[in-house]
């Protein structure tokens, strides 16, 4: 598993690069402060419930949570389901919060 800081996502999503984000936290988080990611818990990914996102298997897919470690656990379970370039988002929405605030 890869890893990417929010510096580096950021100057990315401010570039204006597409990008495959995944938000593995539970809805009131998402709720409460996202940066655009597609909402998919934790849990389902344990389930393997991921046909949502089915269509990013060979795409790059940056995963994250509130501090990277739910985040770390999904890119794990994603490439068992054959996910080919994942990555973790490092500090998850913490770290974004506390160096680009909200």
């Amino acid at each position: 598993m890869q890893t990417i800081s929010v510096a580096q996502l950021k100057a990315r999503l401010d570039a204006g690069e597409v990008v495959h984000l995944l938000d593995v936290r539970e809805p009131y988080e998402h709720e409460g402060f996202n940066i655009g990611g597609v909402l998919l818990p934790l849990g389902n990914i344990q389930r393997m419930d991921t046909d949502a996102v089915e269509g990013w298997k060979g795409e790059e897919v940056i995963c994250y949570c509130r501090s990277g470690n739910r985040s770390g656990q999904a890119c794990l379970m994603l490439e068992t389901a054959g996910f080919t370039n994942v990555k973790n988002l490092a500090g998850g929405m913490n770290a974004w919060q506390e160096r680009f605030g909200q």
